[in-house]
């Protein structure tokens, strides 16, 4: 028998089994009315193909359509036919396609899972996860070894050298976000446009940046005697690559930004992914990746070496107007004495809140860290001991429950510190900085436009962060001051949709 012979042969019995399924069920309905129209014209096709032979009755069947007798268009009809036998390479139309994949095996899941730890740079991980399965597989030992032999080659991150950028939340639509008021030349100034943000990381990804956390830096460790200390840790990656921390400001979609072109608030979509909610110039509505989170998952996923054991960026909040974009604050809440009469009420602040447990639990999972912008969005530089005393308060009442856990980071508005770049110290003249450690905070960020600002305490760790905004974007765009092009190149990543020229708006 020839191959064809043999494929038609195949064929012709898949038919056949295919049919007589179909007729099967069709017996089960007879009290349809078109049954026995559609059985007495099949049993001459079946006839016909038995004493015609195949090279006869394929032409004259698919001349005729009667391939498709029998086929209705509802979904009754569809979930009883049976999926043809496996290995058949005929498509028939079952309804919503299920997949047929494979689950994967207990080997194949560590394996993936060992490939992005290693990926990241974190071959501890990777090979434990495939320990697990124990070593008599030589092809899990191979693995095993190589990672062991890739680890060998890291080498140790000077840890005084990690630079930290920030960014505010993204423009979305330039043409209503940077009009020419006081506000949009605001935003102009200290903004960052979408396209802007995806050039950066880009053009850092391929300069051999790495994002690191704050806590990969150096941790509160208990010494011998049971006190804490700040020590520095050891972050190991390839020769040439560098860490960095990156953060985000206000990730709370203030009341005051709706309708101006960015996102309105932070969602999960169907796939349990955070993602921006966002309302264009017409009303319409949509769900996507109009701000740092989701941008950055998306790019992660292309690229898992930008994130040190999958570690992200900082997201901070204020607590004033809510977090996230719901409106969470006691301000807000209808059943409060703390009630603003200034705020519209939310009746469904309860709820809000639930939301935001949840996103925030999916971010920390997906890889992010958060931190402390102060409730009121305040100066702790001209504060008073009181108001800093207060806001703080405010803020751990309000932010810090909806978070996984109690947060140690602090990213000062304004960049305003509580000193100057004298270490800080127990017993201060102000006060403030006791205050801040009984508050639980171990990490303070200023902002700084060197590249780097890096000091180590016994209980804290301070670390100057570089805007990246519209502001110095332009300025090095515009050739009056070079502070990015360790980065990237300012030529590749300025949005020329922006209104130029962009001077510091407070």
């Amino acid at each position: 028998m020839t191959e064809k012979e043999f494929m038609e042969e195949d064929y012709r019995k898949k038919m056949e089994e295919h049919h007589r399924k179909m007729e099967i069920r069709r017996e089960k309905r007879r009290q349809q009315r078109n049954f026995h129209i559609f059985l007495g014209i099949l049993i001459p096709a079946l006839l016909i193909l038995t004493f015609v032979g195949l090279r006869f009755a394929l032409p004259y069947m698919e001349d005729h359509n009667l391939l498709s007798f029998g086929k209705k268009t509802g979904p009754s009809w569809e979930k009883e036919v049976e999926p043809l036998s496996s290995g058949s390479d005929i498509t028939i139309n079952q309804g919503p396609e299920e997949s047929t994949e494979e689950p994967l095996s207990e080997k194949e899941e560590a394996l993936q899972a060992a490939e992005l730890f290693a990926k990241q740079y974190d071959y501890d991980k990777a090979i434990e996860s495939l320990q697990a399965l124990g070593t008599e597989d030589s092809s899990v030992s191979d693995k095993i070894a190589e990672y062991e032999a890739e680890k060998e080659k890291l080498v140790p991150a000077d840890m005084d050298q990690i630079t930290h950028i920030f960014f505010h939340i993204l423009i979305t639509d330039t043409d209503r976000a940077l009009k020419d008021t006081r506000q949009g030349r605001q935003y102009n100034s200290v903004m960052t446009t979408i396209p802007e943000f995806k050039e950066i990381i880009k053009e850092m990804y391929e300069r051999g940046y790495v994002m690191v956390h704050m806590h990969d830096i150096a941790e509160m460790q208990e010494q011998a005697d049971g006190t804490k200390k700040m020590v520095k840790k050891q972050i190991l990656l390839p020769e040439g690559k560098k860490p960095f921390v990156m953060s985000e400001d206000d990730v709370n979609y203030y009341i005051y930004m709706q309708g101006s072109g960015f996102a309105d608030k932070m969602v999960l979509d169907e796939d349990g992914k955070p993602k921006l909610q966002y309302t264009d110039k017409d009303g319409n509505v949509s769900v996507g990746d109009y701000d740092i989170v989701p941008i950055l998952d998306e790019f992660v996923e292309e690229h898992p070496d930008f994130a040190y054991h999958g570690h992200k960026a900082i997201l901070a909040f204020t607590g004033y107007n809510g977090v996230l974009g719901y409106r969470t604050d006691e301000t807000f809440d209808p059943n409060s004495s703390a009630l603003d009469p200034k705020n519209k009420a939310n009746p469904n602040i309860e709820e809000d809140k639930e939301t935001v447990k949840k996103i925030t639990q999916v971010l920390k999972e997906d890889g992010y860290e958060f931190a402390s912008h102060s409730w009121g969005h305040i100066n702790f530089t001209n504060r008073s001991l009181e108001d800093i005393k207060r806001d703080t308060d405010r803020w751990k009442r309000n932010v810090e429950p909806l978070l996984p856990d109690s947060c140690d980071i602090l990213l000062y508005p304004f960049g305003a510190d509580i000193g100057d770049w004298h270490p800080y110290k127990k017993g201060g003249e102000n006060g403030k900085y006791d205050l801040l450690e009984e508050a639980g905070f171990r990490y303070f960020c200023n902002v700084d436009s060197t590249q780097i600002w890096m000091q180590y305490g016994d209980q804290f760790l301070r670390q100057g962060r570089r805007n990246i905004d519209g502001y110095r974007l332009y300025e090095s765009y515009s050739g009056k001051a070079d502070r990015v092009s360790d980065l990237f190149d300012v030529k590749k990543v300025f949005d020329t949709r922006r209104p130029t020229p962009i001077s510091w708006e407070d």
